[in-house]
């Protein structure tokens, strides 16, 4: 139930302040996404020096 809450506050806001700031939101967290991602798979490829 608390993703309903969530979903619901994110609708709430994006009523009361617009669509550019939900679409602001939404695309920093899609680029933080892919450079956690990004991070992960990649930090397998490091050389290691044992």
């Amino acid at each position: 139930m608390e993703h309903d809450a969530a979903i619901g506050w994110i609708a709430a806001a994006a009523q009361q302040q617009g669509a550019g700031n939900l679409l602001r939101v939404v695309l920093i967290v899609m680029v933080v996404g892919c450079v956690l991602t990004g991070w992960f798979l990649l930090r397998g490829y490091r050389r290691k020096d044992d």
